[in-house]
């Protein structure tokens, strides 16, 4: 995505998301910030001993920095000029403020056609909620997540990570990639429109599917599959081990992995429905088998035979793991301040122009002069947006 200019006034998770996996493959992100306080990331979380926040640093490498004060006439006049020579604007503001500014789509489709405009929010641009505010927590809870999470008759849990966030933020990185694509063939931009409580509804496809089959409303189910047995974690004599024997042939790999081929003929076992149906028995069952035994010696023996199986790791033991570090999913960077620090790494390698991690998150207004350079403004223009509080460096 070399050449593509992005401007970004998204903060907190899924705007960001979105705007990273762009930054990692190239895109020119230009993070546009309130001057003063920036992204209230910036804020939140542990900090490394530079000071910067370490959510801050993992979402928003590889972008540059300005610090612009978009309800100023003069703020909003830079915006334009920047926008009439980007490809994409992203942003994740509650559905009207960007309207209120008059920087809403409209306003700058106007002025570049081509223009792609993406936004994100809690529930969307358009229906009866669509001024509502919006976070993940909500957004899981709405979605039907936090009601096929955790354990049947436990209290809500949400999934443990911002999966709506991250998923609403990988959506409109999709969208607007497939909208990129259409203006170049075209010459014609479009605005892109993705909502958390989107993103939530569609990480049900099992749920959603089994409802709409046979009208039953799911629950949560702990580890296990919505409609495979035995696919869930197992007790072993020193933790838990996710087995994946659901199908025909993976079940009677596994019983001929764990020594107990009699029950590839049991008839209480002999199909999957009937595993299914009886997926509780079956999981006390196994877990007395499992159990005499440590989650290493299991995966050994298992991954022998072919049984897809896992253990269940910590982050810790995550970034120590030889497939993570073989697939550079743990990166180490220097700063130009020589300052050391870890990140995720890209999570999808291209062949000819892989994406990479190319330098830390900016401090706030690090690149405002640089960037307002770039777009035609004068040092002495420059110098007059600084004066007067406009923009901060």
């Amino acid at each position: 995505m070399a050449g593509v200019k992005v401007l970004d006034l998204t903060q907190i998770m899924a705007g960001p998301m979105c705007t990273m996996l762009l930054a990692d493959m190239g895109a020119d992100v230009i993070k546009v910030e309130r001057p003063g306080s920036g992204d209230d990331t910036r804020r939140m979380g542990s900090r490394y001993a530079n000071g910067f926040a370490a959510g801050f640093l993992a979402l928003n490498r590889n972008k540059r920095s300005i610090a612009l004060d978009l309800r100023a006439e003069a703020g909003k006049r830079v915006f334009r000029r920047l926008a009439a020579a980007t490809d994409v604007v992203v942003e994740n503001f509650r559905p009207g403020v960007m309207e209120r500014l008059e920087l809403g789509y409209d306003a700058l489709a106007a002025l570049n056609p081509r223009l792609v405009y993406a936004s994100i929010s809690g529930f969307g641009g358009s229906g009866p909620y669509r001024s509502r505010g919006g976070f993940d927590l909500v957004a899981q809870g709405m979605s039907g997540l936090m009601s096929i999470t955790g354990f049947p008759d436990g209290p809500p849990a949400k999934v443990g990570v911002p999966i709506t966030d991250i998923g609403a933020g990988s959506f409109t990185a999709f969208g607007i990639l497939a909208a990129y694509i259409h203006a170049q063939r075209t010459g014609q931009g479009q605005q892109v429109d993705a909502s958390l409580l989107e993103a939530g509804i569609a990480f049900t496809v099992w749920e959603s599917a089994e409802y709409f089959a046979i009208g039953e409303v799911p629950g949560p189910l702990g580890s296990a599959h919505r409609v495979n047995a035995p696919y869930q974690a197992l007790r072993t004599s020193d933790g838990y081990i996710n087995i994946g024997a659901a199908s025909q042939p993976t079940w009677e790999q596994f019983c001929r992995a764990i020594g107990q081929e009699a029950l590839i003929a049991d008839a209480r076992y002999r199909e999957p429905n009937d595993r299914k149906a009886r997926e509780s028995e079956l999981a006390e069952l196994l877990e007395g088998i499992l159990s005499e035994h440590t989650t290493d010696y299991w995966m050994e023996h298992l991954e022998s035979a072919g049984v897809v199986a896992g253990p269940i790791l910590n982050m810790e033991q995550v970034y120590g793991n030889e497939q993570v570090l073989a697939r550079e999913m743990k990166v180490a960077l220097t700063d130009e301040n020589g300052d050391e620090f870890n990140n995720i790494g890209v999570p999808v390698k291209l062949s000819a122009t892989p994406g990479r991690i190319r330098q830390r998150a900016p401090a706030l207004g690090q690149h405002t002069r640089a960037v307002l350079r770039e777009h035609g403004f004068t040092a002495a223009e420059v110098d007059a947006l600084l004066a007067a509080g406009t923009v901060t460096e």
